[in-house]
């Protein structure tokens, strides 16, 4: 951040003249402190509107379509989710994973989708299908069933309406009104068009059906279940014990077997794509070319090779486009692109270290790099091919700032920069391109959201979320504390990022004590320009150094710095974050002997793993939701970072916590959900066990039927304030 705009910023904050306290209860209070966030942003495919999703003031879990017009230039309710369906919504137990997959949470309309001519919206709703016409202004109910109708949406000539319900792809003729079920075969351990767990949970994709462009065909997974284990697992209630059958794939167990199949909707068969002799693969992406062009992403159970493979669906014929390999893993990504207007495409790879785009045919030949240096884009965000440019998001200055370039699509020049706002760039370009959405954020600026020309000048805002008289946050400015960012070079040679937030009334003669907040996995970054959990700065606030570092293994710093990992989960992570800490104990305010370390997740893991294997350096440790054991955990996510356990058994010793326990020397912190269906409870309990069998002290909290997202309000304010509460009693004190 410029010294120049800090200064403005820190002479706009002390006009404020009084403050209000900010408290934990307020914190996970409406109104959101951060103001109006809208979610679910999108052009329509006409580019005639702006729609997002956006709770109600009266009920901010309560969702309806909001649209800014860009013909009146006016923002207005579209759609209100109680014109579709009143009441409570009970959820499938199918639709429950689902959402928690998508870690999206409340009710109305949480999900929708635009028909491709922008006449109309699907919303599935309290189980059941919605269809509204924007120019009658009319809504269908298509569907009034027992069953759960998941996965919703309209063909793209507009004819048909699709989903999946019990195990089987239905669709719905929109002239006629009749229903017609397309696949037949699904019950039990056979699901049709459905995500198996992995690919929702680890592979970023939500479906298993895909409409060709004419809406003759769809393109199919047929998940086959029945390889993999069937555990029986406990949800532990406040009132009651759940007992869960579950096919949950297990790092070295067996994996759902996969079919990819094109269905003709005139006769109604299914043509079964030969994917080849090894069985034991993944199928993470599948998207049409052309009309009879399929592609799909082919990956081996290592994940060390990705391929690109096209099928003409008129005689079954397939062939290889590309062919990525790695000594370590290939990261999965959305970023494939087919050009329109010719025999080209565009894919996303890491090949020289670092995420560029390039440009091949459709014979597999690649014609040219479109993008290079050290540094990663983030995606693929827009081409428009008539004027011959390549949208995309990414690090080229920074990698703590994420903003949106262009490139030429013919190779003639470097990246022009568009953004300008120093901070994280969200972007959502217009079909066409003929515009985009900006979700923005910087440590002094809560998301905002406008909509720019290409060029990058702004047309207006959508959500200002001006932070004055009025907004939820303006009570608290005079004592918000802006952090500082720095690097640290560590012992190894590499570059490290941080966050640092100082004490409120910050008096540099003073020493502090320390909550060091990380994460530390893979596909992850903390140290961003952007708008930063309240909590920090409510630690802050209450005389703590607040201090986050990314170390190796975490994201948009090239492939080589997250391949440090591989086979070593737990080890070169903490040895960044004692570097961290060895930083912190040079300066002079800072209480060595106080440091706190607190993660949820793959935090959790690094929090017992800072306070087990550096013990000397975290004197307390939080641990939320922690894995314990990678052999827990499932195939896809853990043996791409770890191998497979019956081939790296010690990878898997070494990685686990267990084995290190003796180390601990400070106070340590448990919390977990006991329904957590993606870190299971059984990564506590096994830990909680051999601690006892030591008799080594500790502190556990459990929460009765909470996932691992720990959803609700009270849920929220009782975890935050226990761990606000135990480092104050382990690490303030002398610290004071």
């Amino acid at each position: 951040m410029k010294r120049g705009l800090l200064i403005l910023l820190g002479c706009a904050f002390a006009s404020f003249s009084s403050a209000e306290q900010l408290t934990v209860e307020r914190i996970f209070s409406d109104p959101a402190l951060s103001g109006t966030s809208p979610r679910a942003l999108e052009y329509s495919p006409d580019g005639s509107r702006v729609t997002f999703l956006q709770g109600r003031k009266d009920d901010y879990n309560r969702y309806d379509l909001w649209e800014y017009n860009l013909a009146d230039g006016k923002t207005r309710v579209l759609v209100n989710s109680d014109s579709l369906h009143k009441g409570k919504e009970e959820l499938s137990d199918e639709e429950k994973a689902r959402r928690e997959r998508q870690r999206i949470y409340g009710s109305g309309i949480m999900e929708y989708t635009w028909s491709e001519d922008g006449k109309s919206l699907l919303f599935p709703l309290a189980g059941d299908v919605y269809y509204y016409d924007l120019n009658k202004k009319v809504t269908r109910r298509l569907t009034n069933t027992e069953a759960f109708e998941t996965d919703v949406r309209v063909s793209p000539k507009g004819r048909y309406v699709s989903f999946i319900r019990d195990q089987n792809i239905y669709l719905v003729d929109l002239k006629t009104g009749k229903e017609r079920q397309l696949t037949t075969d699904g019950k039990g351990p056979i699901k049709n068009g459905m995500a198996e767990f992995v690919a929702q949970e680890e592979m970023d994709r939500m479906t298993g059906y895909w409409w060709s462009p004419d809406d003759r065909h769809i393109a199919y997974l047929q998940v086959d279940e029945s390889p993999v284990d069937e555990v029986t697992r406990s949800e532990i209630y406040a009132d009651r014990i759940e007992m869960i059958q579950q096919r949950y794939p297990a790092a070295g167990r067996p994996n759902v077997k996969v079919k990819l199949g094109v269905l003709d909707l005139d006769s109604g068969k299914t043509h079964w794509i030969n994917l080849g002799d090894d069985q034991d693969i993944y199928i993470p992406r599948v998207k049409w070319a052309r009309d009879n062009l399929l592609s799909y992403q082919w990956q081996n159970r290592s994940q060390k090779e990705l391929q690109l493979r096209l099928v003409n669906t008129n005689n079954g014929k397939g062939r290889m486009l590309v062919d990525e390999h790695s000594n370590t893993w290939v990261n999965l990504n959305n970023d494939l692109r087919f050009l329109k207007d010719s025999d080209r495409f565009i894919w996303a790879s890491e090949r020289d270290g670092f995420k560029h785009l390039y440009l091949y045919d459709l014979n597999g030949k690649l014609v040219r790099q479109l993008t290079s240096g050290n540094w990663p884009i983030d995606a693929l965000a827009a081409v428009d091919e008539k004027k011959g440019k390549v949208y995309f998001t990414g690090r080229v200055d920074t990698p703590t700032e994420r903003h949106l370039y262009e490139v030429s699509l013919e190779g003639k020049g470097k990246p022009q920069k568009i953004s300008s706002r120093p901070g994280m760039h969200s972007i959502a370009f217009a079909k066409d391109a003929s515009g985009y959405i900006d979700k923005f954020s910087n440590v002094t600026t809560p998301p905002q959201v406008s909509l720019h020309a290409p060029s990058g000048k702004q047309v207006t805002w959508l959500e200002h979320n001006e932070v004055k008289s009025g907004h939820p946050l303006y009570p608290y400015m005079k004592d918000w504390i802006t952090p500082e960012f720095g690097t640290i070079k560590a012992p190894q040679g590499h570059t490290l990022y941080y966050r640092m937030f100082k004490p409120a009334d910050f008096n540099p003669k003073k020493k502090y004590p320390v909550m060091v907040f990380l994460y530390g996995g893979p596909h992850a970054q903390l140290v961003t320009n952007s708008w930063s959990s309240p909590f920090l700065e409510y630690m802050a606030q209450q005389g703590y150094v607040v201090f986050t570092l990314d170390n190796r293994g975490s994201a948009n710093r090239g492939k080589k710095f997250e391949d440090a990992i591989y086979h070593r989960m737990g080890s070169v992570e903490v040895d960044d974050q004692v570097t961290g800490v060895k930083f912190l104990r040079s300066l002079p305010y800072v209480d060595g002997k106080h440091i706190g370390v607190y993660g949820h997740s793959y935090g959790g893991y690094m929090a017992l793993n800072s306070v087990f294997k550096a013990g000397d350096y975290f004197q307390a440790g939080v641990a939320g939701a922690p894995v314990t054991d990678w052999a827990l955990y499932d195939t896809h996510y853990t043996e791409r970072y770890m191998g497979n356990p019956n081939t790296d058994p010690k990878a898997y010793e070494k990685s686990s916590v267990f084995p290190y326990v003796d180390g601990l020397k400070g106070s340590l912190l448990i919390y977990h959900g006991m329904a957590d269906d993606n870190v299971l409870f059984t990564n506590t309990t096994k830990l909680i066990k051999i601690l006892q069998d030591n008799d080594q002290q500790f502190e556990l909290m459990t929460y009765p039927g909470k996932k691992h997202s720990m959803r609700g309000k009270n849920t929220r304010i009782h975890q935050y304030t226990l761990i606000k509460d135990f480092f104050d009693r382990h690490l303030k004190g002398e610290a004071q």
